[in-house]
């Protein structure tokens, strides 16, 4: 027997009782409830994917409430409206009872709809609809797919962003298969394991419980995607401007930014959309790196698994800086970004906002975006090769009077001197003659072929010379002085032009860089002068 000491209204009585142990305990209420429904599915941080668990806990006999935790934006917290009307218009009933839905990490942002397909699994696990695992135990148990999508009222699933990065995700965590949208199961069958890409809830209920046989999306065949693509433009198209394809050739070959300046109509936007064209194709590495970054930022076509062709991205003059180089309260990438392994063309690039062309330089030096917020840092690839173009002036040729030279030289002052330095190649596209305009019979201009070859052969010369596949566009200063070394007359004419253009230490590399690819262009071992001429004249805007 003990005793128990019991206090009331401040008098102290002792009672004679039983004090009940822990193995003598009454069962409860909340000791028969089931225990949480768990979920796998994916969170983005920057283009590339991090697990996330959704744990759903459902106590029918409490109040009815849901609650969603763990940093949830607007559109999750919506989405328990989602999940109620597209369960009902199914066919299945949502639970009544205070319902607690968590996002782990909880100290981790999320947005988005991609978690209206895993909510409403783990309330059909909860309530018993799903079974936790198939009788024959094939497809495996719950917890070895990866689920997300976004619900539509009717129970539709429509598709979301991400959908390679949570495929590659799931692969590295061992997983067995992912559950997507049907429009997201081309990219994700690219990189992850098995894919299912479903159109309805009820699909997934059917799938889950072995009542619907549904085969895998078939990985696509990279190597003949890659094949198959063409360029839209021939460089065969455009009349005259040999001297400026001449430049591109140079360009694509090392990898050097390139920038035309000339009057409208010239053919310069024509030129930079037929530059991939010449590029030596995606390789599978390049492709799904691509891929991953268009569909982080939602810009992947629905039902498109890889992007095939070299992106050409053409932002407008008003675009803002952080939809040039990315960013947000969750970054997403920008336009940097969307071109990498392709193009980046900006046309009339002093109407571009100054504070915007700044944000240029860090990308166009280290080929790397880095975003820093208060919650973490995100970095995004910005591999790209920078095509720009601009008038002679505002009104879009300059004219031959004094005051016209003096707002043509205050129109290209736009245009800070340290972004022109990361610039490689100037060069003039004048005005087409009428004459050539309109020959016809066959045309005489270069093609694409042609100006492909020799890129081809000048990138074979770079991959047998340089290490690990590096563009002499990327070569360094001690790089230089090793991989091209230069004649007497040589080192004289690069001299005097320094003193006289008064190049900067930039761009003194990026005249020996540029000299680099033209020698490789003829088969030459070494730099001689009329290497080191061509690249010099290729700082047309460091001229007085």
């Amino acid at each position: 027997m003990a005793k128990k000491i019991v206090i009331i209204r401040n008098s102290i009585k002792i009672h004679t009782n039983l004090i009940l142990r822990p193995s003598m305990a009454i069962p409860t209420t909340a000791m028969l409830r089931p225990m949480p429904s768990k979920i796998r599915s994916f969170l983005m941080r920057g283009v590339e994917a991090d697990p996330c668990e959704v744990e759903v806990d459902l106590d029918e006999a409490a109040l009815a409430k849901e609650t969603i935790v763990g940093l949830p934006d607007a559109a999750i917290r919506e989405s328990i409206e989602r999940v109620r009307a597209a369960l009902t218009n199914t066919g299945y009933q949502f639970p009544n009872g205070r319902l607690v839905i968590n996002l782990a990490p909880a100290h981790v942002r999320k947005e988005g709809p991609i978690y209206d397909l895993p909510i409403a699994v783990a309330l059909l696990q909860a309530t018993g609809v799903i079974r936790e695992q198939r009788p024959d135990e094939s497809p495996p148990r719950l917890h070895r797919y990866m689920f997300a999508g976004e619900l539509a009222l009717d129970g539709r699933i429509r598709p979301v962003r991400g959908g390679i990065a949570m495929a590659d995700l799931a692969r590295q965590e061992g997983l067995d298969a992912v559950i997507v949208p049907s429009e997201n199961a081309a990219e994700a069958a690219v990189a992850g394991p098995s894919t299912f890409g479903v159109r309805t809830l009820a699909e997934v209920v059917g799938l889950l419980n072995g009542l619907l046989e549904l085969e895998p999306h078939p990985p696509p065949d990279l190597g003949a995607m890659l094949r198959a693509a063409e360029a839209p433009i021939d460089f065969a198209e455009v009349r005259g401007q040999e001297a400026v394809k001449r430049a591109i050739v140079i360009a694509a070959a090392g990898g050097h930014n390139v920038i035309m300046l000339g009057p409208a109509g010239t053919g310069k936007t024509m030129m930079a959309r037929a530059l991939p064209g010449i590029l030596p194709p995606m390789s599978s590495a390049e492709a799904i790196e691509t891929t991953r970054i268009h569909s982080a930022a939602g810009e992947l076509p629905a039902g498109e698994g890889l992007v095939a062709t070299r992106p050409v991205r053409t932002p407008h003059h008003t675009a803002s800086a952080a939809s040039i180089v990315g960013g947000g309260a969750v970054p997403r990438p920008g336009e940097v970004s969307l071109a990498t392994h392709g193009i980046l063309f900006m046309d009339e690039l002093p109407e571009f906002p100054r504070t915007v062309l700044e944000t240029l330089r860090q990308p166009l030096e280290d080929h790397l975006v880095t975003i820093s917020r208060s919650r973490g840092t995100v970095r995004f690839p910005a591999n790209f090769l920078f095509v720009a173009a601009m008038n002679p002036a505002p009104g879009g040729s300059a004219g031959p009077t004094a005051a016209s030279q003096k707002a043509a030289e205050r129109y290209r002052a736009r245009i800070s001197g340290p972004l022109l330095d990361r610039i490689d190649i100037h060069v003039e596209a004048p005005a087409v003659p009428w004459k050539e305009l309109s020959a016809t019979g066959q045309s005489t201009s270069t093609s694409s072929a042609e100006m492909r070859d020799r890129v081809m052969r000048a990138r074979a010369t770079q991959a047998a010379r340089q290490d690990e596949g590096v563009l002499n566009g990327r070569l360094r200063g001690k790089d230089l002085d090793r991989l091209a070394p230069m004649s007497e007359s040589a080192r004289s004419l690069r001299g005097q032009a320094i003193a006289e253009l008064g190049l900067s230490a930039r761009a003194y590399d990026k005249v020996r860089r540029v000299a680099r690819t033209v020698a490789d262009l003829e088969g030459a071992e070494g730099l001689d002068v009329q290497h080191i001429a061509e690249a010099v004249q290729y700082r047309l805007l460091d001229r007085s």
